[in-house]
């Protein structure tokens, strides 16, 4: 049985604003979503919106806490989150919202050699590896 979709509210259909933003269906169809906790999701609903063509933003963490009704912790949480699952990349005060598509790339980068998050550097320096 086949769905009927049609616009509940025709006169309220979203239509796109000269000013566009996405969100990739990877996020859900790779299960990206899954990886990450709500107040994750939410600094990247919120990173996604206020983003340029490039994911760039520069929203400092005073607005994004007010925005999101996050304290510091949470959003220090949320951000770690998002970086550890290489969604977004991010240096003080810059955001980037990473592509997924080239998340198999940048892995294989970071095997050989290539940059590595200040976490992994930590831990290799603790870990005594």
């Amino acid at each position: 049985m086949a769905i009927d979709k049609q616009p509940i509210y025709p006169h309220l259909v979203r239509r796109i604003p000269e000013q566009f933003s996405w969100i990739d269906h990877r996020l859900v169809r790779e299960h990206h979503i899954d990886r990450i906790n709500s107040d994750a999701a939410a600094l990247y609903l919120f990173l996604v919106t206020v983003s340029d063509a490039g994911g760039l933003s520069y929203y400092g963490d005073t607005t994004i806490q007010s925005r999101l009704n996050m304290d510091q912790e949470k959003l220090s949480a949320a951000r770690l989150c998002l970086i550890k699952q290489q969604l977004v990349a991010w240096r003080s005060p810059l955001y980037q919202v990473l592509a997924l598509e080239q998340r198999r790339e940048e892995q294989a980068v970071q095997v050989n050699g290539g940059p590595r998050s200040m976490q992994e550097i930590l831990q290799q320096i603790v870990g005594g590896a």
